[in-house]
């Protein structure tokens, strides 16, 4: 999906995190600490590590990713796969208020189980960061059914792998959740037949307005947004100064 050329990915993350203003502060320790959430391979880890982060959680279920960022990051010490559930990895790994940035991307949002956990894991974000620290999440936005031919997504294709995902809107979840149904092409060479692999699962529907909502609610505030192709929204925050860590919570 993300095309191979990790040194190329790497160094497209960075300008776009440098875009966001996802940088460490200046002072002594000052947002020394970013994590990465739904790492998979690990270019957006990488890329943190890039712009001068000193420490980088890189948080995964899959072992075979964490293992590939961990061939990849051998020489930068900085970067430490995690294999954790996003939904507890923040509370079990970074101290209330510690964390410079936390990043969420590549649709991760909507793989989780309900919108709770979404929100859940909003307020878990506010926590772990440092006032003035930034989040940044990205997701698609696929509240509005997709119909005829539009529900056939094309996501990458190269000579040798075709990937389509196909979407499904059924009446048992209502407006709640989508069907994906990814379909993967792959040949071993030019005159090879090719071979159909096919998963499905559902993802979560969640729309740009509930999500701002929520975040809102959080106590992270707006400072850029992005909209892309086939739904896909990039949404950067602050936490608000003002606001109280669990870690304040919990010494009232």
């Amino acid at each position: 999906m993300l095309g191979g050329d990790l040194d190329a990915l790497v160094a497209a993350q960075r300008d776009l995190l440098a875009g966001w203003g996802v940088v460490p502060g200046s002072g002594p320790g000052d947002g020394s600490l970013a994590v990465d959430l739904g790492c998979g391979p690990g270019h957006t880890s990488l890329a943190l590590a890039g712009v001068g982060y000193d420490s980088v959680l890189a948080v995964d279920l899959s072992r075979p990713l964490l293992g590939e960022l961990a061939a990849y990051a051998r020489d930068m010490p900085a970067v430490r796969p995690v294999r954790a559930d996003v939904r507890t990895a923040l509370r079990e790994l970074v101290r209330p208020g510690s964390a410079g940035a936390v990043l969420c991307l590549g649709d991760t949002l909507t793989h989780l189980p309900t919108r709770g956990d979404v929100a859940a894991l909003f307020a878990d974000v506010a926590d772990a960061l440092m006032p003035g620290g930034t989040a940044v999440f990205s997701y698609r936005d696929l509240t509005v059914p997709l119909t005829g031919t539009d529900r056939f997504l094309p996501v990458r294709a190269t000579e040798d792998r075709i990937m389509t995902c196909f979407l499904e809107y059924p009446d048992d979840y209502n407006d709640y959740t989508v069907v994906v149904h990814d379909l993967i092409h792959t040949r071993d060479s030019s005159d090879a037949d090719w071979t159909l692999t096919a998963h499905s699962y559902r993802k979560l529907r969640l729309s740009h307005a509930w999500v701002l909502a929520q975040l809102h609610t959080a106590g992270l505030r707006v400072t850029h947004e992005d909209s892309g192709p086939g739904g896909m929204r990039t949404v950067v925050l602050e936490r608000a100064c003002g606001l109280r860590t669990g870690g304040d919570r919990e010494r009232d």
